[in-house]
């Protein structure tokens, strides 16, 4: 088939339904929490691409919420369109942001230690936007694993949450993958590729 000058349009190919993943997760998330670990793929194969590749390849073509964001955005004309303030994807903003989610990242894993030490008991609430806490006790049938697991599951799943609905709301504001200029895997996986081409 011959392709036409300006409408020719190339067929879709399965990267452009990776927005269902984030829909996916989130739906199992909410009605058991334990479906939460699934989220740990979201970190680790980025990394993996940026340690083995040294590129970001991941976030342009295999990020299902960067592809969320474009089909809500985008195709869905959710995004306003406009261009973001500088200050969102300035490197002090980029870098402070990864560095304030890795904090609460860490808080996230201490709270499980604590939890799996005995010291702490389980708190089946999610947090948004790291202070606003919503009962979400249905998403677990008790005993079905340990303590620790179920506390980082909804500490896990409150992090993914935030991060969604901070990337939404900016993606209604601007363009439809503002989130990614400072997402905080972007910011890492930026760094390891700089490393590696040194």
């Amino acid at each position: 088939m011959k392709k036409q000058k300006g409408n020719y349009k190339m067929g879709r190919h399965w990267q452009d339904y990776l927005w269902l993943w984030p829909v996916i997760y989130f739906s199992l998330g909410f009605f058991n929490i334990l479906f939460a670990w699934l989220g740990i793929i979201d970190f680790l194969v980025p990394l993996i691409f940026a340690i083995a590749r040294g590129n970001k390849n991941f976030c342009s073509t295999y990020c299902g919420r960067g592809r969320l964001f474009t089909f809500l955005g985008k195709d869905r004309g959710f995004s306003a369109g406009r261009l973001a303030p500088a200050w969102l994807h300035a490197r002090w903003f980029r870098y402070g942001f990864m560095v304030f989610f890795l904090f609460m990242f860490g808080s996230l894993l201490f709270q499980t230690y604590l939890v799996a030490s005995g010291a702490g008991t389980l708190e089946e609430i999610v947090r948004l936007l790291w202070s606003v806490r919503v009962p979400w006790d249905w998403s677990y049938p008790a005993g079905v694993a340990p303590d620790w697991a179920v506390q980082f599951s909804f500490g896990f799943y409150s992090l993914m949450l935030t991060s969604a609905l901070i990337g939404l709301f900016v993606m209604s504001l601007y363009k439809p993958r503002t989130w990614c200029t400072f997402c905080p895997m972007g910011t890492m996986t930026q760094g390891i590729c700089q490393l590696k081409a040194r």
